[in-house]
């Protein structure tokens, strides 16, 4: 299917709303009730492979190397602060879900991600502007969380609703492999529609908030999230329209930011 042409509905609009009734979860920290209906087996399987077939293209930095073990620290010390999440906020069965692992890779991208079952690869390309220990937790902490509010699986759920009828993971796999990993990569952030960027900008506002509680849960100050994206804001060519970007703009995202500071403040843990 050419993903450049309109999306066209293939059942009625009544049978989607059924869809988001009954098969809702809730984001942590904002509540906000979440669409989902694609299996977190299936995808954490698709996610293993997608990972695996990465790393094999792209060999990470080895052990020993100074940012490989500033990146682990970190990793480390927000995947406990997201276990203790979990446990207090009643969501220990979700704990078994994450085998964290965490690599760097030589690559000038500007860029880091998780995938779902805590696969955290970070590229060399961001470090120069993370400058530190917390912002580099600042950009792993609202990957993580991404990762945490499964906005991935929410995303696939919204395309295969709309794309492909509403048929579960496990068939659309069967019947529509190639479409199917296409979604699965749009949903990732391969690509991007605009059917989907509402969504995607809300995801933004949660993965950050969700990321400051989690780095200051593992003993960062959440006010260095401020700073980061101020910093990042003042690189000449970083804005963009909001209304074509998949992320808030730079003043709007700012302002989202200082205001949740004190809330984001109460989980603070000295370390």
């Amino acid at each position: 299917m050419n993903f450049h042409q309109p999306l066209k509905v293939r059942f009625p609009a009544l049978f989607v709303a059924l869809l988001f009734t009954i098969s809702c979860s809730v984001v942590p920290v904002t509540g906000r009730r979440q669409f989902n209906v694609v299996p977190g087996s299936m995808i954490s399987s698709m996610s293993l492979t997608t990972y695996q077939e990465f790393l094999k293209d792209n060999p990470p930095l080895p052990a020993g190397n100074r940012d490989v073990e500033l990146v682990r620290k970190v990793g480390a010390r927000i995947s406990e602060a997201v276990k203790k999440f979990l446990t207090d906020n009643k969501m220990a069965d979700k704990v078994a879900a994450y085998n964290w692992e965490f690599n760097l890779v030589e690559n000038k991208e500007v860029n880091a991600w998780c995938l779902p079952g805590g696969k955290v690869v970070v590229y060399t390309g961001i470090l120069p502007f993370t400058k530190d220990e917390s912002g580099l937790a600042v950009v792993m902490g609202h990957e993580i969380a991404h990762a945490v509010a499964n906005h991935g699986g929410e995303r696939l759920s919204q395309q295969l609703a709309v794309v492909l009828g509403g048929v579960s993971l496990d068939v659309a796999l069967q019947k529509e492999p190639e479409q199917t990993r296409q979604l699965f990569n749009l949903a990732y952030g391969v690509g991007s529609t605009l059917g989907t960027l509402a969504y995607s900008r809300t995801h933004e506002y949660e993965a950050d908030k969700l990321g400051m509680v989690f780095m200051a849960m593992a003993g960062y100050q959440p006010e260095r999230a401020l700073s980061f994206w101020e910093d990042m804001a003042a690189i000449p060519g970083s804005a963009s329209p909001e209304l074509l970007s998949t992320h808030p703009g730079n003043e709007n995202r700012i302002k989202a930011i200082r205001e949740y500071i004190p809330k984001a403040d109460k989980y603070f843990v000295a370390r």
